[in-house]
């Protein structure tokens, strides 16, 4: 049975097209019933998308505390602002684009915070270095990948995770991270670019220091 294929309804239609019209429209019946304070359909929203979230957050963070912090701040935005929804983009969109531009704040704070002056020698220490020379410590299994990609800069990261790990297309990703199209696919060209020339030097900085 080819399971790319979509099940139908006995007049033709398309089943999974079906649940995805009725899951965009619930989503909707929720968000315009938080406009009007109602706790419950808030509930209920928190609960589709908590675990979505984290998922998502977590791709572009790598930081469980930060990831909690931005799903539960992405949710207190949706409570606060859902009267200015303006319906032209789906619910989800709309809270994953949110969801980004916290995560993408956090990130920039993160760094920030992790660029310190040493005042026994003046030396500065970047966490995104530290980092990954922590993840070869702390085990041999670490995917190369994964390291080389937190050398990208923050958009490129978000639109390679959002596109190869997520599986958005370029225009999903440019509503979530409110650019046009073609500055996605730009993001996209020079970090497989990046991720080209940073691979083999990774590859043997891993293989010299596990020898």
């Amino acid at each position: 049975m080819d399971t790319a294929t979509p099940s139908l309804t006995q007049d033709g239609s398309d089943a999974n097209g079906r649940e995805l019209e009725v899951a965009i429209e619930g989503d909707l019946v929720l968000l315009r019933r938080i406009a009007d304070g109602d706790r419950a359909a808030f509930h209920d929203l928190f609960e589709t998308y908590y675990h979505r979230l984290l998922r998502f957050s977590a791709r572009l963070l790598n930081d469980r505390q930060l990831v909690e912090e931005v799903v539960n701040d992405t949710m207190l935005v949706v409570w606060r602002k859902a009267a200015s929804f303006n319906a032209r983009s789906r619910v989800s969109t709309w809270i994953f684009g949110i969801a980004y531009r916290l995560a993408m704040k956090a990130l920039a704070a993160r760094q920030l915070r992790a660029r310190v002056v040493d005042d026994s020698d003046g030396a500065i220490h970047d966490e995104a270095v530290l980092s990954v020379a922590a993840q070869f410590e702390d085990t041999e299994t670490r995917e190369l990948l994964e390291a080389a990609i937190l050398r990208l800069s923050p958009e490129q990261q978000a639109v390679l995770k959002l596109a190869y790990f997520m599986g958005h297309s370029c225009a999903e990703i440019a509503a979530i991270v409110a650019c046009p199209v073609n500055t996605v696919k730009t993001r996209l060209f020079k970090a497989r670019g990046r991720l080209r020339a940073i691979l083999p030097a990774l590859t043997r900085e891993a293989l010299t220091t596990f020898q």
